[in-house]
């Protein structure tokens, strides 16, 4: 089992900057890929960014390219979200998951955290 905890989120305008952060523990024996989804009121769960086990691929969606960045601090199974030129588009629920496989579908993904809100204003 693994247990992912996020952190990071909170309330602001459009235009500013969130780091979020996944710190992931249980089986420090397997490397993980991990990502980031995120689910708005009334719709599905999609996919945000995700990076290999050892940091050096990274996937964005269309929606964040060029104004996120996925990355791994120095402890391998630590990953952080730096979300900037923030929109109220982005106003979500966002939430970290690790997997075996290094992909943008939801569904390789088998552990999840609880997630943490993320509200961006107009």
């Amino acid at each position: 089992q693994v247990q992912l905890v996020e952190s990071g989120g909170g309330l602001v305008q459009a235009g500013a900057s969130l780091r979020l952060a996944c710190a992931a523990s249980g089986r420090a024996d397997i490397n993980y890929a991990m990502g980031w989804f995120r689910q708005a009121p009334g719709k599905v769960r999609e996919f945000v960014a995700s990076i290999n086990w050892s940091g050096g691929r990274t996937i964005y969606s269309d929606s964040v390219k060029g104004r996120f960045t996925i990355y791994r601090d120095g402890a391998i199974n630590t990953v952080h979200l730096q979300m900037n030129s923030l929109k109220p588009d982005d106003t979500a629920v966002y939430y970290c998951a690790a997997g075996l496989s290094f992909s943008s579908r939801l569904g390789d993904f088998g552990f999840w955290g609880q997630g943490t809100q993320v509200t961006v204003s107009s």
